[in-house]
């Protein structure tokens, strides 16, 4: 049996009253949890095939998910924001034999609503023995790749998590990203649930997140307020509008964490939380390590800095600074050959001399200037959106005298007060590093490939849609 629901088992015996799970219409003690999934568990043991999830956060996409893992049944994920060609390549590409979809009154009742099992009819695919999730990453293409995971690997690193945080933080969580996405699924709700807190499973839409890449912070900054919140996880982009919203509201709040990641951070952002009195900490993780690489924790964080390495983990540099992570990694991607023993993230790092771990940016992104000089993008755009009047920023420069950028501004921002961002914001770099030359576009486009669901930049596809940047700003 996993951890969780021997955690679960152990509260149901110890604390039965205690509520494990709500939401705005209800809620669950671990024993109420824990008859609902073996319930669920009773429909889907018939067959040992993936599932599909396309479900909206809440109660059900909770329980089928823990379900899944008593049945250990391979459950495929996938997320609201994916195109329809993703979706059924995702499903294609895992064997899955089921889709639950919400449902009408004809279907499945469950705690928060009815859900549909649907037969795929899709043919069985070989999976990496012992995959418990399937976790797929939007891609620039219709086909992202399936990134298979034990359930002892993903309960690893919520396990470190509790270990680093510490139980006392277990208070209520409130899921901002979706489910399906497994920085929620594994340090939000998995977390939660072994450090013994509660998890307020809120749909996307009360989190002002039914609109995936129009995020209506206010509204989310009000549910915190309204459920008394204590700890979030969000992406970089999240973390702005939460700021500004913060600033122009000022609502009292019980929150006690904000851990953000899936891009870098500026130290100036951090300080700009830190000022309305959001308690954000930094981490940073990957899909092939079942999320959480390394985390800042409230009471030893350091801005510039992701962390010190969880303790299930070994991270390591490469002689050209490229970070190696083992072991405990995933099992396989679908399809290819079982996982090295240690992976090459990709990503180029360093260690303070604290040991904690700080992100330079991808080492494929890396920018060699005309100079000589190797320059992360990452680096001068978190500089870049740490300024108000920046919505989004990709920064190039490869072979050139001199970086230039394309930038969306803020609704309502002007030329001029983009230039005095971009000024701002060089006076924080140096001088090898500063932007001479920028484009004014439009938003980037999720649905052309533009960007990824964590807002970063897809820059092979932005550099093919846009000719290199001039200056707009005379």
């Amino acid at each position: 049996m996993s951890a969780v629901l021997d955690a679960l088992s152990h509260r149901a015996r110890t604390t039965p009253d205690d509520v494990v799970v709500s939401w705005s219409g209800g809620s669950l003690t671990a024993a109420e949890l824990l008859a609902e999934v073996g319930r669920m568990a009773a429909k889907l043991a018939d067959d040992g095939s993936p599932v599909g999830v396309l479900l909206d956060n809440g109660p059900a996409w909770v329980i089928v998910d823990l379900a899944l893992a008593l049945t250990q049944r391979p459950s495929v994920p996938i997320p609201p924001f994916f195109t329809a060609a993703q979706r059924d390549h995702a499903l294609a590409d895992a064997g899955a034999g089921l889709l639950i979809t919400l449902g009408g009154p004809d279907d499945m009742a469950m705690e928060g609503g009815h859900v549909r099992l649907t037969p795929t009819g899709l043919p069985s695919r070989a999976l990496h023995p012992g995959t418990a999730k399937i976790t797929y990453t939007s891609g620039s293409t219709g086909a992202p790749k399936g990134v298979c995971l034990s359930q002892n690997q993903m309960e690893a690193v919520a396990a470190s998590l509790v270990a680093v945080l510490g139980r006392d933080r277990a208070g209520l969580h409130l899921p901002v990203l979706p489910l399906a996405v497994l920085l929620e699924n594994v340090a939000g709700l998995y977390a939660t649930l072994l450090a013994g807190g509660r998890y307020h499973a809120a749909g996307l839409s009360e989190v002002g997140m039914g609109e995936a890449f129009r995020p209506d912070v206010a509204r989310l900054l009000t549910t915190v307020a309204q459920t008394g919140a204590t700890t979030l996880i969000l992406v970089p982009e999240l973390l702005r509008g939460l700021i500004a919203a913060q600033g122009a509201m000022r609502l009292d709040h019980r929150l006690e964490m904000i851990a953000v990641g899936g891009a870098r951070v500026a130290p100036t952002l951090l300080e700009a939380a830190e000022t309305v009195g959001l308690p954000v900490v930094e981490g940073y993780g990957l899909s092939e390590c079942a999320s959480v690489v390394a985390l800042n924790t409230p009471d030893d964080a350091r801005p510039g800095a992701v962390g010190r390495p969880l303790p299930h983990l070994t991270v390591a540099l490469a002689e050209d600074g490229e970070i190696l992570v083992s072991p405990h990694l995933f099992l396989g991607y679908v399809g290819g050959e079982p996982a090295p023993e240690m992976l090459r993230t990709g990503d180029i790092g360093s260690f303070d001399a604290d040991g904690r771990l700080r992100i330079a940016g991808r080492k494929a992104n890396t920018l060699i200037t005309a100079f000589g000089r190797n320059v992360a993008p990452e680096w001068v755009e978190s500089e870049l959106l740490a300024e108000p009047q920046i919505l989004q920023a990709m920064v190039m420069g490869e072979a050139q005298a001199a970086l230039s950028a394309l930038i969306v501004p803020m609704p309502g921002v002007d030329p001029a007060q983009v230039e005095a961002a971009v000024t701002r914001a060089n006076a924080r770099l140096p001088h090898y590093a500063h932007v001479t030359d920028w484009r004014l576009v439009q938003p980037f486009d999720p649905a052309a490939g533009q960007v990824t669901a964590n807002g970063r930049p897809r820059r092979e596809t932005l550099r093919r849609a846009y000719a290199p940047s001039h200056s707009e700003a005379a």
